[in-house]
């Protein structure tokens, strides 16, 4: 039986045993069905809860799995009760009183990064970090194309992780979110990598410490660590005995940029990798992240030259520093997924010339106080909109000029009245979207939309 070598590591693993386990599936959006379909093939009995009437991937669920019992509304007590495990979706949080109740009765948790990581002998690589992790998962995954390998790309990006074994693959590349690793203790990876930490999802972790540890989770393991030495909380994660890689964009490290005949390289271990000026990305923050995708595609036996040929040919992802149009010298530029204060900052940083910012939305309890020296050195002025609009005020209060706008259209038409010859204006709203928009996605082509306006 092809599943038999994987029941035997659940069973031993967490006494997930298809005879006798009571599996209850909790959340069903993109992972849950993911979990669903996967215990089905192994021949579990579960069922299934959503705190939601009804649930994203309901339709789907009941079309392929009509007899799988399924609760929606709110969580059903008995279910709990009864259930000896509970896989967890990464958009429930633990703190949940049902959940507790069940963990205080002996209920096992874990998380689709489990069952994932007892069903494959191929080797994973993992990335994780406030910032960047998308962009930095799917140059790997070019990457390793490139090289020849048979690859699965998804997890927190894309295609649900357990929905990556329905096709062979010599290598899995996986976007983890501190959701995912907070409920999973099964990840080995080859390679693993935090690629940055700033104040996020304060609405569901109690500080940034809480966050940093659920991160942190990643290293779990005797895989590679790819460490960026540029940020402190990352570079404390280190430990002793491990195989490690460093990068960094300011200082020495094993990969690092570098002065090679006065022109500026991505460099590894002294070997001049290729130019900077080849990259296609916005901002010096790619230049981090494409030196991370590098170090952990060496971790796990990529070829250095088709890696670099991979990053030649890289465009970037929507909504993420993406160039939408230039007017009148002023550049305009949609990173409409920088959803939290470091990932603002970094496209700041990254920004060579004076910045017009269109910010806010949902804040999720972070402290935009940590915008102010960024917005200080590269802002000449931002336009406000969304919920939190008036607690960035408030942060920026004394900083530059502050301007507010009702909706994205609005916004733009601001910026472009503020915007001179040689600025750019940078959609970088630094929270969440979906105080006005369906998800961040809508809002950079709300944005994009009203900027192909100004230039018609």
């Amino acid at each position: 039986m092809e599943n038999a070598p994987i029941i035997k590591k659940l069973i031993s693993r967490f006494a997930l045993d298809p005879r006798r386990a009571k599996v209850l599936v909790v959340g069903l959006g993109v992972t849950g069905l993911s979990v669903a379909k996967y215990l089905s093939r192994l021949g579990f009995n579960f069922a299934v809860v959503d705190s939601r009437d009804n649930p994203p991937s309901l339709k789907e669920f009941t079309e392929q799995m009509p007899d799988v019992p399924i609760f929606t509304g709110k969580f059903n007590e008995e279910a709990f009760q009864v259930a000896s495990h509970l896989v967890i979706s990464p958009g429930v949080p633990l703190t949940e009183p049902a959940i507790a109740q069940a963990v205080a009765n002996g209920s096992v948790i874990l998380g689709d990064i489990d069952l994932f990581a007892c069903s494959t002998n191929a080797p994973i690589v993992a990335i994780t970090g406030s910032n960047g992790k998308s962009t930095v998962t799917t140059m790997l995954g070019e990457m390793a194309k490139i090289s020849g390998k048979l690859v699965g790309v998804g997890g927190n990006l894309g295609t649900a992780a357990l929905d990556l074994l329905e096709t062979p693959a010599d290598l899995f590349v996986l976007e983890l979110s501190s959701f995912q690793l907070e409920r999973t203790t099964a990840l080995n990876a080859a390679a693993a990598t935090v690629l940055n930490i700033s104040a996020d999802h304060l609405d569901r972790h109690k500080d940034v410490e809480e966050y940093a540890g659920a991160k942190q989770r990643i290293f779990d393991g005797n895989g590679v660590m790819v460490i960026n030495a540029d940020d402190p909380r990352v570079n404390a994660m280190r430990r002793k005995g491990r195989r490690t890689y460093a990068y960094s964009i300011k200082e020495a490290a094993d990969f690092t940029l570098a002065k090679i005949e006065g022109v500026e390289c991505l460099v590894y271990g002294g070997r001049k990798l290729m130019e900077l000026s080849e990259l296609r990305l916005e901002g010096r923050h790619n230049a981090a992240n494409a030196l991370a995708a590098l170090a952990l595609g060496i971790a796990v036996g990529l070829d250095p030259d088709s890696m670099c040929d991979a990053l030649r040919r890289f465009r970037g992802l929507p909504h993420r520093m993406q160039r939408v149009g230039k007017i009148k010298d002023v550049t305009w530029i949609n990173d409409s997924k920088a959803t939290n204060i470091g990932a603002c900052i970094a496209a700041l940083q990254g920004c060579d010339r004076k910045v017009v910012l269109l910010a806010g939305g949902d804040a999720k309890g972070a402290d935009m106080s940590e915008l102010r020296p960024a917005v200080q050195e590269k802002v000449k002025s931002v336009v406000l909109m969304g919920r939190d609009a008036d607690l960035i005020d408030q942060a920026l209060a004394g900083c530059v000029p502050t301007y507010r706008a009702q909706d994205m259209q609005e916004a733009v038409r601001i910026a472009a009245s503020l915007a001179e010859p040689g600025d750019a204006v940078l959609l970088s709203p630094a929270c969440a979207s979906l105080d006005q928009y369906k998800n961040y996605q809508e809002r950079g082509e709300k944005f994009a939309k009203a900027v192909q306006e100004l230039l018609a």
